[in-house]
């Protein structure tokens, strides 16, 4: 058998990541690649047989409060000789002396973090937009009837700004539990059309961005205090998708309302994940102001 090594992955290495997301049938481009990279240039390993990559792992660290783990991905030429296991385990070295290693797990995968000791933490799933429904974007009236919302109710919502990065990722960090503003400056240069904020007399009330991927784009992260401000933003980034377009989200699960107005919005369900911790998370945001994921890579 030809010995299998272990060593960083580079930015030449993003075609062969990217081949690995096309036999996985993932979603990341080579930009999502290179954010990896950029924001854990030594914190992402690949396995290489024969000159050939043949697995990938990828750690973002946020602050030496939590880490997360994705792109757990390998070649199914080589399954079964243990090379996803080794890279959660290159993994997990890499971020030793991180308080708590945190990914998001299929449930395919969970059996697997489990016997590395991770312990679940929520619920979530992944959640699509039917072809029918995605066919009459944007679809606005859709989704909330402006008519159906009191004046109170109705927030200004507009698109987000280079200049409203600052407040957002502030609001951010409390939320999700650590500063990832890098990462939420990427999502607006990327992707400004699914980037909105909602605004009241107190300041901001909720913020949403989205991302372009191979099969879908993705709404999220999606974060406010209130059910119906996130219902309007998410409204407002479905006005946004291009026809033609797929789109996903990654809802938590807190609230059966959130998702039937999903449900009633056109999306139907397509998979679900266990948020999973390796390690006391000693900051867990506010998982009951978070309606969708960035996305199980990131957070």
């Amino acid at each position: 058998m030809i010995p299998i090594e272990y060593r960083d992955l580079t930015a030449d290495d993003i075609p062969a990541g990217l081949r690995l997301c096309r036999i996985a049938g993932w979603n990341q481009l080579a930009a999502d690649w290179e954010l990896f990279l950029r924001v854990s240039p030594r914190g992402c390993r690949a396995a290489v047989q024969n000159g050939k990559v043949v697995g990938t792992v990828t750690t973002v660290n946020y602050e030496n409060r939590f880490a997360w783990v994705g792109m757990v991905l390998v070649d199914p030429e080589t399954r079964g000789q243990g090379v996803g296991t080794r890279l959660l385990q290159e993994a997990m070295s890499i971020l030793r002396g991180i308080p708590s290693i945190r990914l998001d797990a299929t449930p395919q995968g969970r059996p697997v973090y489990r016997w590395l000791g991770f312990e679940d933490e929520y619920e979530l799933c992944r959640m699509q937009l039917a072809e029918t429904a995605a066919a009459g974007l944007p679809r606005g009236s859709t989704a909330i009837p402006p008519s159906s919302l009191s004046q109170s109710e109705r927030l200004p919502i507009r698109p987000m700004r280079a200049e409203d990065l600052a407040t957002v990722a502030e609001a951010d960090c409390r939320i999700f539990g650590a500063d990832r503003l890098e990462v939420l400056r990427w999502a607006l240069e990327q992707s400004p059309e699914y980037a909105w904020i909602a605004t009241g007399p107190a300041g901001l009330e909720g913020y949403c961005f989205g991302r372009h991927g191979f099969n879908f784009d993705q709404i999220g992260p999606v974060h406010s205090a209130r059910e119906l401000v996130s219902q309007q933003l998410v409204t407002a980034s479905l006005s946004s998708v291009k026809p033609g377009i797929r789109v996903i989200v990654d809802p938590l699960l807190h609230s059966p309302t959130w998702l039937d107005w999903l449900r009633q919005a056109g999306f139907v369900h397509q998979r679900p994940f266990t948020r999973m911790a390796l390690g006391e998370n000693r900051h867990p945001g506010i998982p009951g102001e978070m309606w969708t994921m960035f996305g199980p890579e990131f957070g």
